[in-house]
């Protein structure tokens, strides 16, 4: 009696089968894709579509508070999705980025530059460098010491850190003022117009549909393509290679001849470079810092974006920012919801609830994340990948072939 042999199929996410369609285009595809959809996320703000746009706030002012979150995921993901370094602290890097700019561009500040012989109108543009180099090189004195540490131990240093840093910022009163915040901090003057007498860029500009916010979230939209690309490449050289080791297992690399200590520090030094990018964005978009930004609640915000959208996927985390900012602006000044009466103020009130239980419920039924990091040979990548799961895809459709019926030795069938 003849049997049939079932063959294992392999199930694919749709996360899985889009990438193996995204890696199966050319690189001319790719851009002729990509570019309009990056075009049409830039218009958001204009075209508001009315199933995204919010009520009780500014749609662009929303978009811009996502573009830093965007870029403050991708580099906290750095840190803990491509080199596993948990990281408590970040929100530091971000409070120094954002001091930097006060401090040089504020009149409340001593160290102001823009009263002796910068230009106000580029003060912002001058101080964003000079944010950036300072953010790195705390990461450098931050981790020299302590990244020779693992696990809990580097965690609970560096919400040390992060706590550190938004103390000096309220108890240094003759340099930050304190609770009082710092005010009035320069931002890219342009586009100056009878309507806008102090550019496009001033927060008194409220003229929608371009107003601050939109173009506050196109130049971030600029500096999170600019920070992908570089970030993106790294991802693909050694260096991606070294961190995605001492993520899978450290003390393994290290035997293999990886200088982990080295590459730690790079990760470190590159997300507080990135962090205080989105802290100089930040400053220049309100035009006031005070400490209380600074928390450690915010803190655990971006991790949760990370967590949340894939540790390891650079698009994983920029979904995750865009929940984590979106959902409790969403719900602000509505007063229902698909015909029920809802109080949505009270429901963004609860805001860390909702992301503690869902946080709890993602870890355990989809640990890895709305948008998991795919594994793959990053020495040989993309062609090996790519041809990998098409024979994936074709075993699956390929009927299993039915066994030949076995004889017995007179060579009759059984």
């Amino acid at each position: 009696m003849s049997t049939e042999t079932t063959r294992p199929t392999l199930q694919l996410s749709f996360s899985d089968k889009l990438r193996l369609w995204w890696d199966a285009l050319a690189r001319p595809t790719q851009w002729l894709i990509g570019v309009p959809f990056i075009v049409f996320i830039a218009l958001l703000p204009v075209i508001r579509p009315p199933v995204l746009t919010t009520v009780g706030t500014d749609f662009g002012g929303v978009l811009a508070q996502f573009g830093m979150y965007a870029l403050l995921a991708i580099g906290l993901n750095v840190v803990v999705g491509q080199t596993g370094l948990l990281d408590l602290g970040y929100v530091g890097f971000y409070a120094i980025g954002a001091y930097t700019v006060g401090l040089l561009t504020s009149p409340d500040s001593p160290w102001n530059l823009t009263d002796d012989w910068l230009s106000r109108d580029w003060a912002w543009l001058f101080a964003l460098p000079i944010a950036i180099a300072i953010t790195a090189i705390s990461g450098l004195i931050l981790g020299t010491p302590t990244l020779r540490l693992r696990g809990d131990y580097l965690a609970i240093v560096t919400l040390g850190f992060g706590e550190i840093v938004r103390l000096l910022a309220d108890n240094l009163t003759n340099l930050t003022r304190g609770g009082q915040g710092l005010t009035k901090i320069a931002y890219p003057v342009a586009g100056v117009s009878e309507s806008r007498p102090n550019g496009v860029f001033s927060a008194g500009n409220s003229t929608a549909p371009f107003n601050s916010g939109t173009w506050w979230f196109w130049v971030s939209i600029v500096f999170i393509i600019i920070v992908l690309l570089i970030v993106g490449n790294l991802e693909r050289s050694r260096v991606g290679r070294a961190w995605v080791a001492i993520r899978e297992d450290e003390d393994a690399a290290e035997i293999m001849g990886v200088p982990t200590f080295k590459f730690k520090l790079w990760a470190f030094i590159i997300g507080a470079s990135i962090g205080g990018l989105s802290g100089a964005l930040y400053a220049g978009q309100v035009q006031f810092v005070v400490p209380t930004t600074f928390n450690v609640i915010n803190s655990m915000l971006f991790l949760c974006a990370v967590v949340l959208g894939g540790q390891g996927n650079k698009l994983g985390v920029i979904l995750g920012a865009f929940v984590i900012v979106y959902l409790p602006n969403f719900f602000l000044g509505r007063t229902e919801l698909l015909g029920i009466p809802i109080d949505g103020n009270e429901i963004a009130n609860y805001k860390y609830l909702f992301f503690g239980v869902a946080l709890v419920v993602l870890m355990i039924f989809r640990p890895q994340g709305l948008i998991p990091a795919r594994q793959k040979l990053l020495a040989y990548g993309r062609a090996i990948y790519v041809a990998t799961r098409k024979a994936a895809l074709a075993l699956n459709r390929k009927p299993a072939p039915a066994p030949a019926a076995a004889t017995d030795t007179e060579g009759g069938a059984r």
